[in-house]
């Protein structure tokens, strides 16, 4: 089995994306089929993960996903996970909450520290509950598309994770945007109303605001506090 602790360039299955899925089922299929149990789906529940988990559906039913719940998402973020598991009831959706409450962590570090110092706030209510949700797997599914962000655009269908020591699995690296948003009304799929609003990308509530440049699909993140990423994809 591909592991962290034995990978080789070598040893990475080859896939072509000259197909109707551009390469996402055949990943998929090769790795529910490579590490059965030992795999899950961190879904933020946006556009890309709605596409995904449908995806995925296909392969694996009872496929495992993980949602990293800051407990600072918008109501309507916590509207689409309920509509997905009634949608796919076999799915097993686990919301993964920090270790510290939004209390505690405001008696700790003060109030909004997302204002102060986003980064650590990520590093708290993100990375971290990821890393634990990550223990027992030796491998993740991911919904990045290389389109996304120019700290995105060399990422491969099947990557060593140096951060999370684990297998990072991307079945839509060569997804466009528009891609995204004809299978999912192809395919009749519910999504976070927010889409409709100006909200392409969707995080916490506190650090998400309409896209101002239609060109970066993330710029209505973190806006104005030089800060693109929320750490779970930088090694």
């Amino acid at each position: 089995m591909l592991t962290y602790e034995t990978w080789d360039t070598e040893e990475k299955p080859l896939f072509s994306s000259e197909n109707k899925t551009k390469g996402a089922l055949d990943v998929l299929a090769w790795a529910y089929d490579h590490y059965q149990d030992d795999l899950i789906y961190a879904c933020s529940f946006g556009i890309e993960g709605i596409v995904l988990i449908d995806l995925i559906s296909k392969v694996r039913e009872d496929a495992k996903i993980v949602f990293l719940d800051t407990e600072l998402h918008f109501p309507e973020t916590y509207e689409t996970i309920e509509k997905v598991q009634k949608k796919y009831p076999n799915l097993k959706i686990h919301l993964q909450k920090p270790n510290l409450s939004l209390t505690e962590q405001e008696t700790t570090f003060g109030s909004e520290l997302w204002k102060k110092d986003p980064n650590q706030c990520c590093q708290l209510r993100k990375i971290i509950p990821l890393r634990e949700a990550l223990n027992d797997v030796s491998a993740w599914i991911s919904g990045l598309r290389r389109e996304q962000s120019p700290t995105r655009q060399h990422v491969q269908f099947i990557n060593l994770d140096k951060k999370f020591q684990k297998i990072k699995i991307c079945p839509l690296i060569y997804w466009s945007w528009k891609d995204i948003w004809r299978y999912a009304h192809r395919h009749h799929l519910s999504y976070n109303p927010l889409h409709d609003r100006g909200y392409p990308s969707i995080g916490c509530a506190p650090c998400t605001s309409p896209a101002y440049n239609l060109e970066d699909l993330r710029s209505g993140r973190w806006a104005g506090q030089g800060k693109i990423e929320c750490g779970l994809h930088e090694s």
